[in-house]
């Protein structure tokens, strides 16, 4: 059983806090924490997974959606890095995830042609290490390209700004649905899975050891005690929140460093290819996704609210300043259809306070013992999350108890992996039986994989559901009952941002199609009239906040717009209603 719901989010509170204890208590459910989760859970131990926000809110689904070796690693000479890196990539397309991660092409501009021989070496050792203790190649070789040929590939290229390039493959992923996954795999493992679920404290023993936490149920507002023998704490920007809520100085220092992506539609530019550039503060990518571009990242340090951050004017600007540097039809900001702004926790090379009992370190993430029963995990990348996962189990079992149950995540296929291509080569007849488009079929296998017969037999069972969502209609509607019923929303947002990615693949945020989405959702939720209204009511204040911080010109600025949308749990509630009535 895969499925998670609102009905298992309670089951999994009811017996995280029925006394028997967990052998560990994960907290954070982004990537990293929904890969220890499953880490844990194929080892046989006991293990629970809670986060205060849905599932992957936070940095997990605010990704650049790569998954890449980093070659800006080769120039710093980290082989050993780059090497598992591109592993872990391999292994994602190969095996564990291949509907949701796929290779796709990018092309390095070359600016003078003394360039050409040793970039060329170095994406051709990029290539040589992506071999490296993989059963396949997961991507293609990479391809010199003379300038001529540039063009052909990708007509928007401003003429003149290179001398060719070469042509490289990287892996792209749905970054929420590989979280969701990941719960949903682990969950069938037997692991205890709750969103909405904040840590209020943690529950320390006679000695000072950390022996569980209270937590509370954002939902009900009512309060559990899990008990546990270890907590890691996986919270990505919020370490050091997390790390004080244990009433200690010591552990792990993270700063947080703000990306942002815009999103313009897929006919404005005319490229079969994405495109890497260097910028003076960061690396730029033009990735073609689904019907739409992605374009970003920005670096900046960041010290505003970190449950909801938002791409300032200024950030747009810089995005579109840095992309126009090579695009023969400049884009302006009436192009931009979406944005999205994540935050990077970048990993500091001290620990808080004194030190902690004790610290395994790698180039790119830190596991350590803030206090007896408690490990925190931070650093690292999306693309090497399983590696994270295995290095904090590791960790809190000891070298002993991990040498016993050592870790077989590198072998175990997510939901929807097994069997992919198999329904993948059935893709004519799935069209043929249902009706529907080619695109329409390659999106459900590329989102749900091999899971896709649970929601044919959905759509069997209720037709209507294989009909496409009024307003969105890149969506069946069985997908916004499947995100209820399998895949653990609660919220009308958490379909609008996770489940689809309509809040910004669409230049209305996708709220023409609210109303019937509303519909879906509330009766899969038995929501009464005044529920189904606080929640679209939450949704638009949303989006109108976010809107009016993309004009703002400060991070300051925009916080403080997007803050008065307050959160669809902590301040709506009152505040909506007290405008519906």
């Amino acid at each position: 059983m895969t499925a998670i719901t609102a009905g298992t989010r309670q089951h999994a509170l009811t017996s995280m806090s029925d006394g028997r204890g967990l052998d560990i208590l994960v907290v954070g459910g982004g990537v990293t924490g929904a890969g220890i989760a499953l880490d844990a859970a194929t080892r046989g131990l006991r293990v629970g997974v809670v986060d205060a926000q849905d599932w992957g809110a936070g940095t997990s689904s605010r990704s650049s959606k790569l998954v890449h070796g980093g070659l800006r690693y080769l120039q710093m000479l980290d082989f050993k890095l780059v090497t598992e890196a591109l592993g872990e990539r391999g292994r994602l397309i190969d095996r564990l995830a291949p509907h949701l991660v796929r290779a796709v092409p990018f092309l390095y501009p070359l600016d003078h042609w003394y360039e050409r021989p040793y970039v060329g070496a170095g994406i051709a050792l990029y290539d040589a290490l992506a071999t490296i203790g993989t059963r396949n190649r997961a991507v293609p070789r990479h391809r010199h390209v003379s300038a001529k040929k540039l063009h052909k590939i990708f007509p928007d290229i401003k003429e003149g700004v290179c001398r060719g390039a070469i042509r490289y493959y990287d892996g792209q992923v749905d970054d929420a649905r590989l979280v969701i996954d990941l719960i949903r795999t682990a969950t069938s493992f037997g692991a205890l899975a709750a969103s909405r679920t904040e840590v209020a404290e943690f529950c320390r023993d006679d000695t000072g050891r950390v022996v569980g936490a209270r937590v509370t149920d954002l939902e009900s507002g009512t309060e559990h005690r899990i008990s546990a023998q270890v907590v890691i704490s996986a919270t990505g920007v919020w370490t050091e929140e997390t790390q004080d809520r244990a009433g200690t100085h010591q552990g792990l220092r993270v700063l947080a460093s703000k990306g942002i992506h815009i999103v313009v539609p897929g006919a404005r530019i005319n490229g079969e290819s994405g495109i890497i550039l260097q910028t003076e503060k960061s690396v730029l990518f033009i990735i073609p996704w689904s019907r739409y571009w992605v374009i970003g990242t920005t670096d900046t340090g960041y010290h505003g609210d970190l449950t909801h951050p938002v791409a300032t004017a200024a950030d747009i600007d810089y995005v579109l300043e840095h992309a126009n540097a090579i695009l023969a039809r400049p884009l302006g900001r009436e192009d931009v259809i979406g944005t999205w702004a994540g935050l990077r926790p970048l990993l500091q090379p001290e620990t808080k306070g004194d030190g902690a009992a004790s610290t395994k370190v790698s180039r790119e993430h830190t596991v350590t013992e803030v206090l007896p029963g408690l490990v925190s995990i931070a650093g690292g990348k999306l693309t090497t999350y399983r590696v994270m996962a295995e290095d904090a189990v590791d960790f809190a079992l000891g070298p002993e108890r991990a040498k016993q149950l050592p870790s077989g995540t590198d072998e175990t296929p997510l939901v929807g992996a097994a069997g992919y291509h198999v329904y993948a080569r059935q893709a004519p007849l799935i069209r043929q039986s249902y009706g529907w488009s080619e695109a329409t079929v390659a999106h459900l296998l590329h989102r749900y994989g091999s899971a896709l017969p649970e929601l044919l037999a959905q759509v069997d069972a209720r037709p209507d559901l294989g009909q496409p969502v009024t307003g969105a209609e890149a969506y069946l509607r069985i997908e916004i009952v499947y995100g209820v019923t399998h895949e653990g929303a609660l919220h009308l947002e958490d379909i609008m941002t996770l489940r689809t990615r309509l809040t910004y693949e669409v230049a209305d945020q996708g709220l023409s199609a609210l109303e019937e989405i509303a519909d879906l959702v509330a009766g899969e939720l038995g929501w009464d009239d005044q529920r189904r209204a606080i929640e679209i009511a939450a949704y638009r204040a949303r989006c109108a906040a976010e809107a009016a911080a993309a004009a703002a010109p400060t991070d300051e600025a925009a916080e403080l717009v997007r803050g008065r949308a307050g959160d669809v749990l902590a301040d709506l509630p009152d505040a909506v209603v007290s405008t519906l009535s």
